[in-house]
């Protein structure tokens, strides 16, 4: 079993991706499962987690719909006001579903970059604790700080950084964004998912110019807290899927195998606990 930790799908009449706009070309188009499994086959992926794109409970279903449809889609990370009077219940109907193994606020689109310390956020965290779900953290180097005191107070919470926490890779800052992920990847209940590195980069980005982000957040997490997503199909807007998982396995060919496993498939169960391992079919 190996699993693309992040990928993403989408299909514009349902009209609540408020950022996918027409100036987005390579990304303004329906991407569903169909469209994938053959970029999974070529790679030897065979199952993913979808992760939401809207900010919408009908984004929840319409992903955990697609899992039902597709046994390789083994888990969805998706969307819940946690804020809202009806969170925990909300939490709690869909957590019934066996394939929901995470939430995720779109917390770089918040106005309110400590919005992760409210303490209206309280009900609904203990609500995903108690149902065994896991938070994804779609956060900007900004958020950091924040993300750090967010980690301390909740440590019952198991939280995945997304996409290395978007270091501004184009405009070479490393600092503080390095100090600030080595901080927080001293506290034990985050794990981080090396993706979105190539977007971060640009068209332009060359491997030199990854190359540090990638070393210092495999020096930091180690191999039982990193793994592998694709972030696909936003990846097409500086890459497409093969390229970047080629440099995502070229990045630990030298590591271990029992490591290179970690990556591509361990880490993700420990973080991801939900999962349901699949009967891989020959």
């Amino acid at each position: 079993m190996t699993i693309d930790t992040h990928q993403h799908f989408w299909k514009l009449e349902r009209g609540d991706y408020h950022w996918l706009t027409p100036e987005l070309v390579p990304l303004y188009r329906d991407f569903l499962p169909k469209d994938l499994k053959s970029l999974l086959d070529e790679c030897g992926v065979n199952s993913t987690i979808a992760v939401q794109a809207a900010d919408s409970e009908a984004e929840t279903e319409f992903l955990l719909a697609l899992a039902d449809e597709n046994d390789w889609i083994v888990g969805v990370v998706g969307w819940v006001d946690l804020e809202a009077p009806a969170a925990v219940a909300s939490i709690e109907r869909l957590a019934r579903h066996p394939k929901l193994v995470g939430l995720r606020p779109m917390i770089q689109d918040i106005e309110d970059d400590a919005w992760m310390l409210r303490d209206t956020l309280g009900p609904a965290i203990a609500a995903m604790v108690a149902n065994n779900l896991t938070f994804d953290a779609l956060v900007l180097p900004r958020h950091l700080e924040h993300l750090k005191r967010f980690l301390e107070r909740y440590t019952d919470l198991r939280v995945v950084i997304d996409h290395c926490a978007k270091p501004e890779i184009r405009n070479h800052a490393f600092e503080p964004w390095a100090s600030q992920i080595r901080e927080i990847s001293a506290i034990p209940n985050v794990f981080c998912k090396m993706s979105g590195l190539a977007t971060e980069a640009g068209q332009s980005g060359e491997m030199a110019d990854l190359q540090p982000y990638i070393e210092h957040i495999q020096k930091m997490f180690g191999p039982k807290r990193l793994m592998f997503g694709s972030d696909w199909p936003v990846v097409n807007l500086a890459s497409d899927y093969k390229e970047w998982f080629d440099l995502a396995l070229a990045s630990i060919k030298s590591a271990p195998i029992e490591d290179q496993n970690l990556f591509m498939t361990g880490v993700a169960l420990k973080a991801y606990r939900r999962i349901q391992p699949i009967e891989i079919r020959d």
